[in-house]
């Protein structure tokens, strides 16, 4: 009988990996409608269980409050699953007829799910949910110091997911784990892909296991308070912000940056906010316990009261105080307080001006934080862009706390407790990860040209070196130029004389005056085929549609005999659009509104992602 805590652990990774497996092998045929019904019973058990569980993961890890961890299980129950309830995963998930294209949705297997201590029920309903919805299985290895919670957000999930039609062991949770047991589980054979959550070792492994795998870096977040930001209202929500679960998410905020002739009103407005601002000695007192010797946060610190961590430090603050503010004047290693705190405690960063507060900003994501997040409050859009496109980071939020605008509570980008980082900090994606990370997408192509349509391979003589002249050589399509004009008696004259080809002697210079300018590249698009569109509409009694006094609108004496039929009302204009981002896609979905695409059209993949779930773009022509 095995003894050795390191051999259990992993042979229970095999065991459950193979239940696991089985189990998937058996959900991968269901149908989208049958995940859904599976998901939805997911969502609902979770909803119900959220204060019980909420409670059980502050007694087991003694981190954050009991309300806010509330929040965190309602936001990876019920609004994850609102955001995700229309999203296609499985089967054909949408056509492009234009390309002869059909998109086919396949699950990837077994997911491997590692769960932190600082978020172990929440975590557990996220990973579990957005698995199953992608078709998946799923093993998770909790944090030793928060398997009991995670365990019991597993088993919950677990029997709603059955009791809806799942296989049973279709979700499985590690109860003896090990440092071992999670390398054993990431590199197991009938393991498909990796969702880690946890430090910079963990996320390091998982990429190391020779697995697909989806890791996220650590967060240091600045918020940049522009001077043209409301700042009580902004000053607020970075405290409600930084105050969330006491900073144990990895969005909160960690230090905040404005000019220095900003400093008495935002100390004013922090006052306000119940914020306590420690003075020097203090300051130094709280650095002390915060970090250990080699400059990581002190466990014992993390997720603590803010009158908890005072304490800690040596001194006393009110018991409604809502975050610790330390001032500090500079950013790296020789100002730890600069970095991730992972507790209720905010630096403060006065700089000289605007270019200093960027400049300062980007260090700080620099010193540990690199790709995650980052905010700022403002209402000069101009400066709001430039701050965004700055800054190194996947996300960029603008007036709103970090944690609840990073996860897709209060912004439109997809509810998420797993938040990509970018290939800048060695991440696979950058996106808020969800179920459509965790499906491949199979595309059965019909032929839609013969390969010499394509391209021309040049002739090939061995040993022969080939010129650049006899190298076949496309150049781009001709970019319109809007402002070029054309004679419209040129324009006209031409169209008469293609008229006399048809029969019809009638002159067009009347109409040529009173057209407005036409655009030299809209000549090219004329053709015989509109003008002869035109004379069938004619002979048929319609009018041409171009200006009023054209005498082509003049009808034939065999319309003129007949009623006048009832006008249609213009087709409604479109505009085509260049670029689709995730948020446009989710404005658009708000205002019950398509989104006119062409060819040259370019849409994120998370764009296209949401918005094929909900048929939201449309493919047009530009006129």
């Amino acid at each position: 009988m095995l003894q050795d805590q390191d051999l259990i652990s992993i042979q229970e990774v095999r065991t459950k990996v193979e239940k696991a497996h089985a189990a998937f092998l058996k959900y991968r045929s269901y149908s989208q409608e049958q995940i859904d019904a599976v998901v939805e019973a997911m969502s609902a058990a979770a909803q119900a269980n959220a204060v019980r569980l909420a409670e059980l993961a502050v007694e087991e890890t003694g981190y954050g409050n009991v309300k806010d961890k509330i929040g965190k299980n309602l936001l990876t129950s019920k609004w994850l699953v609102e955001n995700i309830r229309s999203m296609k995963t499985v089967g054909v998930l949408r056509e492009v007829p234009d390309k002869k294209i059909v998109e086919i949705g396949v699950p990837m297997g077994v997911v491997a799910a590692i769960a932190p201590t600082t978020n172990p029920t929440s975590t557990a309903n996220f990973k579990c949910i957005i698995s199953l919805k992608a078709g998946n299985a799923v093993v998770l290895s909790p944090h030793p110091h928060a398997k009991r919670s995670t365990a019991e957000a597993c088993d919950m999930l677990h029997a709603a997911a059955v009791a809806a039609g799942a296989p049973e062991g279709i979700i499985q949770c590690l109860t003896a784990p090990t440092t071992e047991a999670t390398q054993a589980l990431m590199g197991h054979e009938k393991t498909a892909v990796i969702l880690a959550t946890g430090g910079s070792g963990l996320v390091r492994a998982a990429y190391s296991s020779g697995k697909p795998a989806f890791g996220v870096g650590p967060g240091n977040v600045p918020v940049l308070l522009d001077r043209s930001a409301d700042i009580a209202s902004s000053v607020a929500d970075v405290v409600a912000g930084k105050s969330f679960d006491y900073g144990t998410v990895c969005s909160s905020e960690q230090s905040l940056v404005a000019e220095a002739d900003l400093r008495d009103k935002v100390l004013e407005e922090l006052r306000k906010q119940k914020a306590f601002i420690c003075n020097p000695a203090q300051q130094d007192a709280i650095a002390k316990i915060l970090f250990t010797p080699a400059g990581k946060v002190s466990a014992r610190c993390v997720g603590q009261s803010p009158t908890r961590l005072a304490q800690m430090a040596g001194f006393e603050v009110p018991p409604e105080t809502s975050i610790l503010v330390v001032e500090i004047d500079g950013v790296g290693k020789f100002h730890p307080l600069s970095g991730e705190k992972l507790s209720p405690v905010l630096s403060l960063l006065f700089v000289k001006d605007w270019q200093a507060a960027l400049d300062t900003c980007e260090a700080i994501l620099k010193f540990g934080g690199l790709g995650h997040t980052a905010g700022i409050y403002a209402r000069d859009e101009a400066r709001i862009r430039e701050f965004g496109m700055r800054m190194p980071a996947m996300r960029v939020l603008v007036n709103t706390p970090a944690p609840q605008g990073s996860t897709g509570i209060t912004t439109g980008i997809l509810p998420s407790m797993t938040l990509g980082c970018g290939a800048m900090a060695g991440n696979i994606t950058g996106d808020n990860v969800g179920p459509r990370h965790l499906i491949n997408i199979k595309r059965i192509a019909y032929v839609v040209r013969k390969p010499e349509e394509a391209f021309t391979v040049p002739p090939y003589t061995p040993g022969a070196k080939a010129t650049v002249a006899q190298l076949p050589v496309s150049k781009p399509a001709a970019v319109p130029v809007a402002a070029a004009s054309v004679d419209r008696n040129a324009i006209a004259a031409a169209v008469d004389r293609y008229l006399a080809t048809r029969g019809i002697t009638t002159s067009v210079s009347e109409a040529a005056a009173a057209a407005p300018v036409v655009a030299a590249s809209t000549i090219s698009n004329v053709s015989a085929q509109v003008v002869d569109r035109f004379l069938s509409a004619r002979k048929s009694g319609a009018a041409c549609g171009c200006a009023p006094k054209c005498p082509l609108n003049e009808p034939s004496e065999s319309a003129q005999s007949a009623a006048a039929p009832e006008p249609k009302p213009a087709a409604p204009a479109v505009t085509i659009v260049d670029f689709v981002c995730e948020d446009d896609v989710r404005a658009a979905l708000a205002a019950s509104r398509k989104i006119y695409i062409g060819p040259k059209t370019i849409v994120t993949p998370s764009a296209r992602d949401i918005a094929s779930a909900h048929d939201v773009l449309v493919v047009a022509s530009r006129s």
